[in-house]
């Protein structure tokens, strides 16, 4: 792998974990506290569902970019000559895709149909399910940072 190569893959890597990372700080932190205090249900939950959907799909090529990257990195350098940080990266990371891929593909349609259909209770309990998950995630993120940081 060329020198230019391997930076290339050091900065989509980083890309992606900005955009995700970056993406769900600012909804757990920032929208979803403001959300709270301006927007009845009604109004609230619609803007969630509209917000994850386009948030989960910039996420998703995010998970790509991350995956391929991170593996590409990671079998040019070899598994067992790899810094233990990239195996708990890599470890923290594909927990993390889960979480992802379980908000994405299970929870996100579910908020989207509730919110269809008007039925706010029902879409609140599953925005809430979300907004733990994220808390996880956003945890996770940190201890990958972390990771890659200072188990070099």
């Amino acid at each position: 792998m060329t020198a230019f190569t391997r930076e290339l893959l050091i900065f989509l890597h980083l890309l992606g974990a900005i955009a995700w990372f970056g993406g769900m700080f600012f909804a757990y932190f920032c929208l979803r506290p403001a959300a709270a205090e301006t927007l009845d249900p009604p109004k609230r939950l619609p803007l969630w569902a509209a917000t994850f959907g386009r948030f989960l799909r910039y996420t998703a090529a995010a998970v790509v970019v991350i995956a391929v990257s991170g593996l590409a990195m990671l079998i040019e350098t070899g598994f067992r000559t790899a810094p233990t940080g990239w195996l708990v990266m890599t470890a923290l990371g594909l927990v993390m895709m889960l979480v992802f891929g379980y908000v994405y593909l299970a929870l996100y349609p579910r908020l989207s149909t509730h919110c269809l259909a008007s039925a706010w209770p029902a879409a609140a309990i599953v925005l809430n399910d979300m907004r733990r998950l994220v808390a996880i995630n956003l945890v996770l993120a940190l201890c990958t940072v972390a990771a890659a940081v200072f188990a070099r």
